[in-house]
């Protein structure tokens, strides 16, 4: 435990992280999705709260407009998203979220909770809610007092 040389707190982050979506991918596929790619998750996590406009979701996810064009049919093929018109332009449309939407996320979380119970298992409750609380609270002192948005790419 109190190494001479710690493993960076980077590389565990990302051990963690790729643990976790492997795990999600792995149970998604245990209810049927399989060939889910990752970018469906940030726009699904992007336009949860209210719709989006595809300009906002590829600055939102540090994409290209192209590139998020891309993404947005490929999820409207799937049904996973919808297409409305922009209350305020009429050259925008909004992309929201469609019941198949709502439903994976909500599947999603439930997988992810489902982890984190494991995890706590192995680390107790308590510290669990700590460290999730001490992420929280670096994520937000560095990105003045909000958290920030989960992003693809750079940028």
């Amino acid at each position: 435990m109190g190494e001479s040389n710690p493993i960076p707190l980077a590389r565990l982050m990302a051990m963690a992280f790729r643990y976790l979506i492997d795990q999600l991918h792995e149970r998604l596929a245990q209810h049927g999705y399989r060939d889910i790619p990752p970018t469906f998750g940030y726009v699904l996590v992007a336009i949860r709260e209210a719709p989006a406009t595809s300009r906002d979701l590829a600055k939102n996810l540090g994409v290209t407009k192209q590139a998020a064009s891309k993404i947005i049919e490929a999820m409207e093929h799937d049904g996973y998203v919808k297409r409305l018109e922009h209350p305020d332009d009429g050259r925008a449309s909004l992309v929201a979220l469609t019941r198949k939407g709502r439903n994976f996320l909500a599947l999603v979380e439930d997988i992810y909770r489902d982890i984190e119970t494991e995890w706590a298992a192995i680390t107790g409750k308590e510290r669990m809610e700590s460290m999730r609380e001490d992420i929280r609270r670096v994520m937000e002192c560095t990105h003045g007092g909000s958290l920030p948005q989960i992003r693809v790419g750079p940028g």
